[in-house]
């Protein structure tokens, strides 16, 4: 006869087994709602923008619309490059829209706005196409993560590449955003850790459309290197400037961070030569060339580096849930930082204590119109930067999250 005392056992530890397993966990409102935060008509609306909105779409669809058995919704809206509007948009995504997880955000500005917002309400934040450095710093949660870049790694893997060649004295055309200071203050940084100087730096509002009287200013420094902390259109409208005026034949431009719809505004005859960071490099391999591909069958153009790294975050936030069981935010960021991270854009990359992803970067340069076979074939790979080597350390890091 079968022991009442081993059934009953037996039978308990099943039932526990089964309420443990994320299928039987709560996801608040019977459905993930993912919100796309994004600059949909300005100077960051080429880089990120409409397209932003499209990778989302993409991995959502390439998940298979659901996740632990709910609907995964989305919505988008556009903050006008505007800290308060963005920070309105996010308290009315939280508390009236249930949303569950902002995503992209464009501007730093914004996305320190939507961070203090985020904390309160414990939910979660994917970081794309902000930049600061200071996301992941001093500003760091367990709310949020920076996924595709930051400006630490962006301006020290290109300062390096141009010391390499000779660069001693920078002069910072700069963006007056908290972006912009961040990317100036990384660089100026790694100039001096390399032995160079700093010549000068003239500051610009966002969205300037007339650069002479800055580009005169940095002409006039005579510095080896002219640097451009800004990005978008600013960064197109600097560069083709600068070309026009004659710079670059005593001069070498830097551009901090510059995009291939940045490239496409722009131009080869104006951009070729440059050498440039980037978290993604769409021809890499066949991984890339699918992702890019595909990206391009809906939207007419090649995917930038923070639309790809975009896609790559949701598909992983997304994993996280069906991993840890729930959509509560900092636990499901707790699961990212756990489980191992491998796909096309997240090369050899693993999710920072402090939120940031440490990934693969590539320093490339810009084709000649010679050198390029067509529309959007734009860059030539120049050397792949390990992620250790090109975000800062724990050490360096001024987030409290790190045992140092």
């Amino acid at each position: 006869m079968r022991s009442t005392t081993g059934w009953i056992a037996a039978s308990a530890a099943i039932l526990s087994a089964a309420f443990a397993t994320p299928s039987h966990a709560q996801i608040s409102d019977d459905m993930v709602k993912i919100g796309v935060l994004t600059d949909q008509a300005g100077l960051y609306a080429d880089a990120a923008g409409p397209g932003a909105v499209e990778a989302v779409r993409m991995a959502i669809a390439d998940f298979g619309g659901k996740v632990l058995g709910k609907p995964i919704a989305m919505v988008d809206a556009d903050h006008q490059n505007k800290a308060d509007i963005g920070a309105g948009i996010a308290r009315r995504w939280y508390e009236q829209e249930n949303v569950d997880v902002i995503v992209d955000f464009a501007n730093s500005a914004v996305a320190f706005a939507v961070l203090e917002l985020t904390k309160q309400k414990n939910k979660a934040m994917l970081v794309s196409s902000a930049g600061s450095s200071d996301l992941t710093g001093k500003g760091c949660s367990l709310n949020s993560v920076q996924w595709t870049y930051n400006t630490y790694a962006l301006a020290n893997s290109t300062v390096r590449a141009l010391a390499k060649e000779g660069a001693k004295s920078w002069y910072f055309v700069t963006v007056d955003y908290a972006f912009g200071h961040a990317l100036r203050n990384d660089a100026a940084k790694t100039v001096e850790k390399v032995g160079g100087t700093i010549a000068g730096e003239v500051r610009h509002p966002l969205n300037s459309m007339d650069f002479s009287s800055y580009l005169l200013q940095a002409q006039s420094s005579k510095a080896d290197v002219i640097a451009f902390a800004n990005t978008g259109g600013d960064l197109a409208n600097s560069i083709r400037q600068a070309q026009e005026f004659g710079m670059t034949h005593t001069q070498k431009l830097a551009a901090f961070l510059m995009q291939t719809s940045d490239i496409h505004a722009i131009g080869l005859q104006a951009a070729q030569g440059l050498q440039l960071a980037t978290a993604f490099y769409w021809d890499l391999d066949d991984k890339t060339r699918d992702f890019a591909a595909r990206f391009m069958a809906r939207t007419r153009k090649r995917p930038t580096m923070v639309q790809a790294g975009l896609y790559s975050a949701v598909m992983n936030y997304l994993k996280a849930i069906e991993k840890s069981g729930t959509d509560d935010g900092p636990k499901v960021i707790a699961q990212m930082k756990d489980m191992p991270i491998d796909d096309f854009f997240a090369r050899n990359a693993f999710l920072r204590e402090d939120g940031q992803l440490i990934h693969d970067m590539y320093l490339v340069q810009v084709k000649s119109p010679a050198e390029s076979k067509g529309a959007w074939d734009y860059e030539k790979l120049v050397q792949v930067i390990p992620g250790k080597e090109a975000f800062a350390t724990s050490e360096e890091s001024a987030c409290p999250l790190l045992n140092k």
